[in-house]
């Protein structure tokens, strides 16, 4: 077996953890990530019938069983996964009943995955349906989305053509948008049911007062999502209140034109 800290999962969860910690977006124990891996890439680094113990999940994931994941670790802080990968990190496998995860390594303290496992991987069933290469779902806290967040309309079209019209990235990179949820708790199978409605249609879904859900094909797609938007919120801000110039929705069709992209419908008046 290889050591499974040279594992390509684990270096990526260990610079993506420490970079959105240094970005400000995961203060003390908030935020997490939990990334879908390939059966056979884990296999060259653990014994995948040495199961640890088993993990209640707390609801039916029977549309992920036998899927293998690398989690972040429920009250961790993403500022020590990068000195201590396997008491920060662990990897799960949904077992055959769909309501427990096998621990196949990590947690090492006795701990268990992110009280937000059951948005995780609802919201993995529901980007898989859409698309079959999804592999990727971070939460995080970034401070100028959710100062955003608390002076605009909670309308996700209307939040969408906010940020379309402050930044010309925007709707390249999020032709589809960004869903927006009410202020709800966290932690809750119904807050996870809610989010993985919204990532049918959306891979980005704002938490109201709280922060943003992205998801994507690899951790840069992800990370990037939440960037842009991120970088957006904070122009937004900055300008709020002062605002003279904005793209036009000329401007922004015709970006959507250039790159063959479809934005999302109802939101520009075109």
């Amino acid at each position: 077996m290889k050591d499974i800290l040279t594992a390509p999962f684990i270096t990526e969860m260990r610079e993506t953890t420490a970079n959105m910690y240094r970005q400000g977006w995961d203060e003390r124990n908030g935020g997490n990530i939990s990334y879908l891996l390939e059966e056979k890439e884990v296999a060259e680094y653990l014994d995948l019938n040495k199961v640890i113990r088993t993990i209640p999940t707390g609801f039916d994931a029977s549309g992920l069983i036998g899927k293998i994941f690398i989690v972040t670790g429920t009250g961790k802080y993403f500022k020590n996964v990068d000195k201590d990968p396997e008491t920060n990190l662990g990897i799960v496998r949904i077992a055959k009943d769909g309501t427990t995860a096998e621990l196949l390594w990590g947690y090492k303290d006795g701990g268990k995955f992110t009280s937000e496992f059951p948005a995780h991987m609802m919201s993995h069933m529901a980007r898989l349906k859409v698309d079959p290469e999804h592999r990727v779902v971070m939460h995080s806290h970034p401070t100028y989305t959710i100062a955003m967040n608390t002076v605009c309309s909670t309308d996700e079209k209307e939040f969408t053509h906010k940020l379309w019209q402050s930044n010309t990235e925007c709707i390249v990179v999020f032709p589809d948008g960004v869903g927006v949820l009410p202020c709800m708790v966290c932690g809750t199978n119904e807050i996870g049911e809610a989010t993985a409605e919204k990532m049918k249609k959306f891979r980005l879904v704002v938490w109201t007062n709280h922060g943003i859900y992205g998801t994507g094909k690899t951790m840069d797609e992800a990370f990037g999502l939440i960037e842009t938007v991120e970088k957006t919120a904070q122009i937004y801000m900055l300008s709020l209140g002062h605002v003279v110039n904005v793209i036009p929705d000329e401007i922004l069709k015709g970006l959507a034109d250039l790159w063959g992209l479809t934005p999302l419908e109802g939101v520009l008046k075109v």
